[in-house]
């Protein structure tokens, strides 16, 4: 094998390699971004909860003090719809989590 020979199956075999990094890279860096999405969108339901249930103690309190309620429950119509909503964040926070753990396991 002469030289100029050798030196284009190192090239080849080099262009190879670095075509081959240049996919698996691409792949991973969506795989990360799909993950960074998907913590970014969990986080901004966690933070709709927290708004519901800031939303819920809000609502107790004018119960006990504007309205003069002895008591309240989860049936209060106030309050069923909170955690309607909430019921259904939580659902989705537990959807995109699971989804996360299995992006990350493979």
């Amino acid at each position: 094998m002469t030289f100029s020979e050798r030196m284009k199956e190192v090239l080849e075999q080099g262009w190879a390699a670095s075509k081959d990094f240049a996919v698996k890279a691409g792949a991973k860096a969506q795989d990360l971004s799909e993950r960074g999405m998907l913590m970014i969108e969990i986080k901004q339901l966690e933070s709709q909860a927290q708004k519901l249930l800031t939303r819920m103690g809000n609502e107790a309190y004018i119960a006990f003090t504007e309205h003069d309620q002895g008591s309240i429950d989860r049936e209060t119509a106030e309050f069923r719809t909170i955690l309607d909503e909430i019921a259904v964040i939580k659902d989705s926070i537990e959807k995109k989590e699971a989804d996360l753990r299995n992006r990350k396991s493979n």
